[in-house]
């Protein structure tokens, strides 16, 4: 039996559930992450996705979305989370370079990073 795809969630479609979840109008999210009621209904209406900071201070201030699913939801890979271990043995691996070297692995890293924000 072939599998039905669906579409991707918008994340005007995401906002909306979210904001039925909370019980909160585009007021209250827009308070919730220090932003104007404005920014939010354009994100309502698909005509802009937030911006990593502001999807970080969703999920903050509504955490039962996931960064992950707002990411995708706006289009974008979501990054992976990292764990403290994680982020320990990197810092390791770092404090070993010179620094020109840390700074060519810092330039990698943020092309990378970049490269997420590209419709997936």
């Amino acid at each position: 039996m072939p599998v039905e795809e669906t579409d991707p969630e918008t994340f005007a479609q995401v906002l909306r559930a979210l904001m039925a979840d909370y019980g909160a109008s585009g007021s209250d999210v827009a308070r919730a992450i220090d932003s104007s009621p404005s920014t939010v209904s354009t994100w309502l209406a698909g005509k802009r996705t937030p911006r990593d900071d502001a999807i970080r201070k969703l999920h903050e201030a509504y955490p039962k979305y996931s960064v992950q699913r707002l990411t995708a939801a706006a289009g974008r890979k979501a990054p992976a989370p990292l764990s403290p271990d994680a982020k320990q043995r990197l810092l390791n691996v770092f404090d070993q370079l010179t620094e020109d070297q840390q700074r060519i692995l810092e330039i990698q890293a943020k092309a990378l990073a970049d490269s997420n924000r590209q419709s997936s």
